[in-house]
């Protein structure tokens, strides 16, 4: 709140705008939250249930951040929120995917 107060001269909310982002931050909740079966479902290959997540999270984001206006819905906007969203989603994905290799490694170590 204090940087944007610094950017921003007039930074209201009313209750009609707190109640819509709490509600719209525990859709994104469920959302996350039922994102992960797509990694559960063991029949599909890694790329499909990837896609998938990416997707699913992608649309539900950007979807809820423009109703809240948390970003304009311009072209400008999307494309930076979406380079964004891609880089930190990628960035989390290749973390644990090197974590469960890792963990995976070990696990077969201490197994033989």
């Amino acid at each position: 709140f204090f940087i944007i107060s610094l950017k921003v001269n007039d930074f209201s909310l009313n209750g009609k705008q707190v109640l819509v982002a709490i509600m719209s931050t525990y859709i994104l909740a469920f959302v996350h939250a039922g994102a992960s079966i797509f990694n559960q479902i063991d029949e599909w290959p890694i790329t499909k249930s990837l896609l998938y997540h990416l997707g699913s999270l992608y649309i539900a984001y950007l979807g809820c951040y423009v109703f809240n206006s948390w970003i304009p819905f311009d072209p400008k906007g999307i494309l930076v929120f979406t380079a964004i969203f891609f880089l930190i989603y990628f960035a989390v994905w290749s973390i644990v995917v090197i974590s469960i290799k890792s963990a995976s490694k070990k696990l077969n170590k201490t197994l033989k």
